[in-house]
């Protein structure tokens, strides 16, 4: 059986923003659901991408970074808002490699788009697996949380095995570092 998701179509009767945020905003919509209309809250999101970068030695690059909504430095892999009208998905990684971690790739593979908390969001990520890794010729100046952005490179299966035990909680992370081990096979 080849179950997939679909796309369905209600009528949404109207919409109010009733948050608007820097990034993302939060929305009320009203829709026609069967019979019945129904009221529905989430974050209207901007969308974001996320990079797996792994070099010849089957490493995975890992920031650690402050994440003030669950009060941890999470270890995950570079990502970023698609925050730039227009931008290819796949530019924004290449883009938020270059200025999360001062790489480059030359191969670039698309592992997956994928809804993070459909329950709450319309955020999608999509993830990519980059690799022929090279540093940029500049460094990228970083502030904020970014300023004090950890870099390690782990095994791809250490990393797996992290995730596993439940030592890194980051969900683009898992995504990302499953869906990189699922290609490599």
């Amino acid at each position: 059986m080849d179950l997939r998701d679909e796309p369905f179509d209600v009528e949404v009767v109207d919409t109010q923003t009733g948050y608007t945020g820097h990034v993302w905003d939060v929305v009320e919509d009203r829709f026609r659901y069967g019979d019945a209309e129904l009221v529905r809250h989430y974050v209207d999101h901007p969308g974001a991408v996320a990079v797996v970068a792994i070099d010849d030695e089957r490493r995975v690059l890992l920031l650690q970074q402050y994440r003030h909504p669950i009060q941890a430095r999470d270890w995950e892999i570079p990502a970023g808002l698609r925050d730039v009208p227009g931008e290819p998905a796949v530019e924004t990684a290449k883009r938020e490699l270059a200025e999360e971690a001062d790489l480059t790739a030359r191969e670039w593979e698309p592992l997956g788009r994928f809804a993070l908390t459909p329950g709450g969001s319309n955020e999608h990520i999509d993830v990519f697996l980059a690799t022929g890794l090279a540093a940029t010729e500049e460094p990228f100046p970083r502030d904020a949380e970014e300023a004090d952005i950890r870099v390690e490179w782990l095994p791809l299966d250490d990393a797996l095995a992290a995730v596993r035990a439940g030592r890194f909680v980051n969900a683009t992370t898992a995504l990302g570092l499953l869906s990189a081990a699922d290609r490599l096979r």
